[in-house]
């Protein structure tokens, strides 16, 4: 809330500045636009562009114009603060972003500072939001990792009844923390997995993993963490020769871990969202990214979904300060391309599911 603090200030000193009667309103775009996860930094990119291009189409906000400034923190907790207080300085009113749960909970204390909300398409933390900062600015429209984990646990516990568990993470916020609920849900079904161990994302040989692997007789591997380890851990399994079955979460929603695995990785399953892309509501949305050979994949309609809400909270509002769109954004019921949304009072969407992705004849697709 600084910047309009400090607004207020110059009014108070008599200060009075010439402005335009109409001037852009500034859109953060934040994720991982380069390194190993730039594949979702994109869909958030692309997801918000088009919303921007369809909302501009329309008139606007409040008669102005969405003009987007992209971050791009690489997952990295710490280049995520500097561009949470880049996009701050740049004066935007809102943040679509971050990708990566260890980015956006930093990123949080720095919009609330600053007066921007701050809205994620794709972090599944609980912290993120348990955690939300006094001035209520941060929310998500995707669901968190109690609910994925929990899911995850129980289908474990009923599929694979019997069957030897192990359950591996990346020691990340997102990966750690999805990895830990599963275990939960696991565990409260009166069992433990075989073996509880953590790598350490970047590597590239996790042989002596599955060796431990192999050696337990591990006949399903759940792992916390993100598709590009998911992938080696795979292949090398197969090439050891074992065959247990690899599942996660919604980091391994990506076309390019088959890239990674190849026929190998195929059986893989992963928790997602129902494919946003087969809502009636999506489908002219989808059209128009069709026809920019753009593939609507993962988060990127979620992304879309995420400025369309706050683009009705502001219109509401006749406002773009936070304190006035969040009062919207808190009591609405928003209609989105991914259905509707109700935020509860920590900033998470009230209805959130996951349902169970497979990798199969080279490609994913829902179970």
């Amino acid at each position: 809330m600084k910047r309009h603090l400090a607004a207020l200030a110059g009014a108070a000193l008599g200060v009075i500045l010439a402005a335009p009667a109409y001037a852009d309103i500034a859109i953060g775009i934040a994720g991982p636009m380069t390194g190993e996860n730039a594949v979702f930094g994109q869909q958030i990119r692309n997801g918000v562009e088009q919303a921007i291009e369809d909302i501009n189409a329309a008139g606007g906000v409040n008669g102005e114009k969405l003009v987007a400034k992209i971050g791009d923190d690489a997952c990295d907790p710490k280049q995520a603060v500097n561009v949470a207080n880049q996009l701050a300085g740049d004066d935007v009113d809102v943040v679509i972003g971050h990708y990566c749960s260890g980015s956006s909970i930093p990123a949080s204390a720095v919009y609330a500072e600053e007066g921007v909300i701050q809205i994620s398409p794709a972090s599944t933390n609980p912290v993120y939001t348990d955690k939300r900062p006094e001035a209520g600015t941060t929310y998500r429209v995707c669901g968190r990792d109690d609910q994925q984990g929990g899911i995850a646990g129980k289908y474990i516990l009923e599929k694979y009844k019997g069957k030897k568990v192990a359950i591996v993470h990346d020691k990340s916020s997102y990966g750690k923390g999805l990895a830990d609920e599963t275990m939960k849900t696991y565990e409260g079904g009166g069992t433990k997995p075989i073996l509880y161990e953590a790598i350490t994302a970047g590597e590239k040989d996790y042989s002596a993993l599955v060796s431990k692997l192999k050696q337990a007789g591990a006949e399903v591997v759940y792992f916390g963490g993100y598709y590009q380890q998911a992938g080696l851990i795979v292949r090398q399994m197969r090439e050891q020769g074992l065959n247990a079955v690899l599942m996660g979460g919604d980091a391994l929603q990506s076309s390019e871990f088959l890239g990674i695995t190849g026929k190998g990785g195929e059986g893989t399953l992963f928790t997602f969202p129902p494919d946003q892309r087969k809502l009636t509501e999506a489908a002219e949305v989808v059209k128009k990214f069709k026809a920019k050979k753009i593939e609507p994949e993962g988060f990127t309609l979620y992304s879309y979904a995420a400025l369309q809400i706050w683009a009705a909270a502001a219109t509401a509002a006749k406002s773009t300060d936070a304190e006035d769109v969040k009062v919207e954004m808190d009591k609405q019921t928003f209609k989105t391309v991914a259905g509707e949304v109700k935020f509860d009072q920590k900033g998470d969407p009230t209805v959130a599911g996951f349902v169970f992705y497979e990798f199969k004849d080279g490609a994913y697709q829902q179970m």
